[in-house]
């Protein structure tokens, strides 16, 4: 499929406008509104899921003693409005128990909505490292990028971006750890490939024993090389294969179920009397 690169120098236009709208948000060439926070809904494509509560009630008591130093941005809808930057700053205003909040207000549709969340919240870096993470998934799908053009796109380096998207396969516990930061991004890192009941092992490890990550990898490294030598040392038994022709006739005449393998032979009784007819068969 053909990548469209306009959607990539659209993306950039659009983050200079909302730079452009801060630069000039007390001049005559921008209109400020003060919009009821109530019709604001929260943008649903926000990667960021945890927020902090303290620091969130302080800075709810610093607008509520100084105001809002930089307006939040959103687009209108017929309904009402949907934040595009600023999630922490509403979420503070309605802590705060503010009716109104000033906000920008761009034209754009929801691509770009989808699209400015992920790198407002990137380029502010505020966003865990799992989070980023989904976040440059979301706009290597949205944009087709390769890692490469994202790099370049967003001034993130790309070995960064590789790195990131590679806590993707880690296990949701391992995840879970991480978010809470029970386990730092490079603990993270080095149990990429391993299987969920080993990562549950490391992590455990990590938290209760509060590895380094070099720790961790000779502790990765020894798990291996036994694994390797439990391989070479445990002797490979062969499966012999017997006949079980007649005794496969003899069942099928008393209308026995039965299965066979190579060295198994299981009878399936569905009553009593099917018990029976196996004793009778062992008597002759």
């Amino acid at each position: 499929m053909k990548k469209n690169k306009s959607l990539g120098r659209g993306l950039d236009a659009l983050l200079g406008e909302i730079d452009e709208a801060y630069e000039n948000e007390s001049s005559n060439k921008d209109v400020i509104l003060e919009l009821d926070v109530a019709d604001i809904k929260p943008n649903p494509y926000q990667p960021r899921k945890e927020f902090d509560q303290e620091t969130l009630l302080e800075l709810a008591n610093s607008i509520k003693k100084d105001g809002l130093i930089q307006p939040i941005v959103v687009t209108q809808e017929l309904d009402g409005y949907v934040l595009i930057a600023g999630e922490r700053r509403l979420r503070a205003s309605k802590l705060a128990n503010l009716p109104t909040i000033k906000a920008i207000v761009l034209n754009v549709d929801e691509k770009q909505v989808r699209s400015l969340a992920l790198i407002e919240n990137i380029q502010r870096d505020e966003l865990n490292p799992v989070e980023l993470a989904y976040a440059y998934e979301e706009l290597l799908k949205v944009y087709e990028f390769t890692h490469e053009e994202l790099s370049t796109k967003i001034h993130k380096n790309r070995t960064h971006i590789t790195n990131t998207l590679r806590l993707l396969q880690l296990s949701k516990y391992t995840q879970d750890a991480l978010i809470a930061k029970k386990i730092t991004a490079g603990h993270a890192k080095v149990l990429v490939g391993l299987s969920e009941r080993d990562q549950m092992l490391i992590v455990n490890s990590i938290i209760g024993q509060k590895l380094t990550v070099r720790e961790v990898e000779a502790m990765i490294k020894s798990m291996k090389n036994q694994e390797k030598k439990e391989e070479t040392s445990t002797p490979k038994v062969e499966v012999k294969s017997y006949d079980f022709s007649a005794l496969k006739s003899s069942f099928e005449n008393v209308g026995l179920k039965h299965k066979i393998s190579k060295n198994k032979l299981t009878i399936e009784f569905e009553s009593q009397e099917e018990v029976e007819k196996l004793l009778q068969l062992l008597k002759k």
